[in-house]
């Protein structure tokens, strides 16, 4: 009966039906036990009512033709009977659905959050972070709001239509045909209305997703904001997002309620008949006051339920928004999917290698061109050359931020695409420019590198990147708040904490994307011998914008265009007088420009 009764009522608009037949396959039958008895209880509720009603007619009768008192006060104790009755099933049917969405929500988030950690990086690099937290919260109770929808349109709607509609057909057969006729004309104009449904909730989802992109980005870059005086422009920005969203919020109101005049207007009608027609009976024929009494009260009972199974398709179509688009990721290919069925890396001597290496983000846009290169065991080599010459990408694949198209990658001669990729990065430790901590204290971030590290670890770590002394100056020490992305530390301090991070990890393979380059003199200072301690007899490829930082290298490679164009120690390098040279003397000539005049003169 339900299946058949979803069937005619909801409307195969856009996949619908697919969608929700997904929904209850997934979610509704793993949770049956808990839906069946919120099901047996709004059937109680529903049965509770109808006998209510049909009971209210017995007593006009007892009352106005059979002068029955004592009867009156048999039908008033069972009435308090049977709303006692439908208060307790109804509450128990609002826990158990409250707990099954509960753990539907859950559930969605879970399947979100663990799609997205089976993504590649350049999955993230074409989407705006907010995308994700508004298909994550719209999405995860959107699942459970479809079901819940559905489950009381069946468990309370129809049962309570079914049992008034009992009712009113017991007291009046002829005059509940002639109600049923309404129901037709209000089907067919609710369905015209689902399509357009469908794009005012589309668009309200993205106008929402647009004000959260606005406020994350405002509040993330909030310094930015303030130093170019820019409060005017992002209020306009916030403004017209939220305008937006307003203005599909009125459509939605209006589009989705013009249903409610026609359904008020055909319940008067009936009534309207039923009155006339019932009063007929009565005046004229003759017929008990009781029944029509409890026709009419079954029928402003039922009209309730009529009115929201009508409406079904409707709150279906706005609920089914949100489920559509978690859907659209979590099922979605992922592009970086769980390979830890492949062999781990087996490392001896952590001997990296690039053989005639290609890559491009986009096509016929080459990063690297058949870029080989070698990284020796314990020794550290660096990398330098202008900007978007393809030095990070370098460490973006060893990583497997991405996978090369051409050529190979090999670590102690195992190409790193064969292995997994779990157990290449936790043999890499990897320390890049831009630091981004994660909510928490100190002790925290500086665990991530290997959790369930002791406390005598993570000291040793910390005295080891040169930041104890700074952390232990902190009112809370190692307990202290890092704030969003490490907002309550400096620059260096942040540097120190990502390498106390990647030494306690003690990976064999250190990757540096110029760590130092956006510090000052006093902090590069600490961060270097931090850095010097990280590197000891670890195989270190650095990335470096300040070539004082990589003279001790035991090789330096210049990268252009993809290609390494000179490879060589620093005083070798200085001897050829090519491109590495002309860079070092620009560098030496521009800190001589920016030298202080006093300093200069000395």
């Amino acid at each position: 009966m339900a299946g058949s009764f979803f069937r005619s009522l909801i409307a195969d608009d856009g996949g619908t039906r697919a969608l929700v037949r997904r929904l209850l396959v997934d979610h509704a039958l793993v949770h049956w036990r808990l839906y069946g008895g919120a099901f047996a209880l709004m059937a109680i509720a529903a049965g509770c009512t109808s006998v209510s009603a049909y009971l209210f007619g017995n007593m006009i009768n007892e009352a106005y033709v059979n002068r029955n008192f004592s009867a009156i006060k048999v039908l008033a104790a069972i009435v308090i009977a049977l709303f006692s009755a439908k208060g307790f099933a109804s509450y128990g049917q609002t826990v158990m659905m409250a707990r099954v969405s509960a753990r539907i929500v859950a559930n969605n988030q879970r399947a979100m959050y663990q799609k997205l950690l089976n993504e590649g990086i350049g999955f993230f690099s074409t989407r705006h972070s907010t995308e994700f937290l508004a298909r994550l919260t719209a999405g995860a109770n959107s699942a459970s709001s479809v079901i819940n929808l559905l489950i009381t349109a069946v468990g309370r709607d129809l049962f309570s239509l079914i049992g008034l509609g009992t009712v009113m057909v017991l007291k009046d057969p002829m005059l509940s045909l002639v109600s049923v006729l309404v129901v037709p004309p209000a089907l067919i104009f609710i369905r015209r209305l689902v399509r357009r449904i469908n794009s005012i909730a589309m668009s309200q989802f993205t106008g929402g997703a647009r004000i959260l992109q606005t406020m994350q980005e405002t509040v993330q870059g909030i310094r930015i904001v303030k130093a170019f005086t820019l409060e005017e422009q992002m209020k306009a920005r916030f403004d017209a997002d939220v305008a937006g969203v307003e203005y599909e919020t009125v459509k939605m109101a209006r589009v989705a309620n013009r249903a409610g005049p026609l359904l008020e207007t055909l319940a008067g009608i009936a009534i309207a008949v039923g009155m006339v027609y019932g009063g007929y009976r009565v005046v004229v024929g003759g017929a008990a006051p009781g029944s029509l009494f409890a026709f009419i009260l079954a029928f402003l009972l039922a009209f309730e339920p009529a009115k929201k199974l009508a409406r079904l398709n409707i709150d279906l179509s706005s609920s089914l928004v949100g489920a559509r688009v978690l859907f659209e990721i979590v099922d979605s290919p992922a592009t970086e999917p769980v390979d830890d069925g492949l062999p781990p890396l087996a490392l001896t001597q952590a001997r990296v290698e690039f053989a005639d290496v290609s890559f491009a983000y986009r096509p016929g846009e080459p990063v690297l061109k058949n870029l080989s290169l070698v990284a020796e065991p314990s020794r550290l080599t660096a990398l330098v050359g202008h900007s978007g010459g393809g030095k990070s990408t370098v460490l973006s694949l060893i990583l497997r931020f991405y996978d090369v198209q051409d050529g190979r990658i090999t670590i102690d001669g195992q190409d790193i695409t064969a292995v997994s990729r779990r157990s290449l990065r936790r043999q890499i430790a990897y320390v890049g420019q831009d630091v981004r901590l994660f909510s928490g204290s100190v002790r925290d971030n500086i665990a991530l590198g290997r959790p369930g590290a002791t406390e005598a670890e993570i000291i040793a770590a910390a005295r080891a990147a040169h930041a104890h002394d700074f952390i232990t100056s902190f009112p809370k020490g190692y307990d202290s708040p890092v704030g969003e992305h490490g907002v309550q530390l400096s620059g260096g301090q942040r540097q120190r904490i990502a390498i106390a991070c990647a030494l306690i990890k003690n990976a064999p393979v250190i990757l540096l994307d110029e760590a130092t380059a956006a510090l000052d003199s006093e902090s590069e200072k600490h961060v270097q011998e931090a850095v010097a301690e990280l590197c000891k007899g670890r195989t270190t490829i650095m990335i470096a914008h300040r070539l004082s930082t990589i003279m001790h290298a035991d090789r330096i490679l210049v990268v252009e265009g993809g290609e390494i164009v000179e490879a060589g120690r620093h005083e070798e390098l200085l001897r050829r007088g090519g491109r590495y040279s002309s860079f070092y003397r620009l560098q030496l000539q521009h800190d001589a420009d920016a030298a202080p005049p006093a300093a200069a003169a000395r």
